[in-house]
């Protein structure tokens, strides 16, 4: 089993206290960032743009996902590669023309990610496996952080992990919603090796260092 690697979503974080939170998670042991990006069309929320990108490649030297949770994804890829992301996500359900999307990403010099929601099956991967980077799977609905995860998205994490190992091990597979303490340990076990956090780092009670060093070691329980 990969050992499990954090990226906490600044969507949890004080945005005035930025860069001070983000220097704590990185000393928790934070592998990168993730930015959600929501227009409020395709989620029901608004949240950051390419100038939040672009302020966080100034706090940090991790490496950046952006996670464009947005109709027409294709439409700024560019601006978003601009602004300093290392990693573009986009979701199979935004983008008419899949595989067109992973290209531009790649002709970008980034790398190229794909999130499935809860209800999307993973045969929509089929084509594309062996070109990505990362596989996003929701295990919840996307649009507000501090929602509960949902369980039968362990069984997707289960056979996504049995795809990469086959045709692309190289391929991070990671988790967004409702990680914690309590599911956290399930999900790696299931074949996750990326966790995206957002409450459970910059809600902890003892400060977003805490929240990451107590996620893995929760990940790591009894192995």
């Amino acid at each position: 089993m990969t050992l499990p690697k954090i990226a906490p979503s600044i969507l949890s974080a004080d945005l005035l206290q930025l860069q001070t939170q983000v220097q704590a998670a990185e000393r928790g042991g934070a592998d990168r960032f993730q930015i959600d990006v929501m227009d409020g069309v395709y989620v029901p929320n608004i949240t950051f743009g390419a100038p939040m990108i672009a302020a966080m490649r100034r706090a940090t030297t991790k490496p950046l996902e952006a996670h464009l949770m947005i109709v027409h994804p294709d439409h700024y890829l560019d601006e978003f590669a601009r602004a300093g992301a290392d990693l573009i996500i986009v979701h199979q359900e935004t983008t008419r023309h899949l595989d067109k999307s992973i290209q531009h990403i790649k002709q970008l010099g980034k790398k190229a990610g794909v999130a499935l929601n809860p209800a999307t099956p993973e045969g929509a991967l089929e084509y594309v496996l062996e070109a990505l980077d990362l596989v996003l799977i929701m295990t919840v609905n996307p649009g507000f952080g501090g929602q509960k995860f949902i369980a039968y998205t362990l069984e997707k994490i289960r056979r996504v992990r049995a795809m990469l190992d086959a045709r692309n091990p190289g391929c991070d597979l990671e988790v967004d919603g409702g990680i914690e303490l309590a599911t956290i340990r399930a999900t790696h076990q299931a074949g996750a090796n990326v966790f995206v956090a957002g409450t459970s780092v910059f809600g902890c009670a003892d400060g977003p260092q805490a929240g990451v060093q107590g996620l893995l070691q929760a990940a790591q329980l009894d192995e």
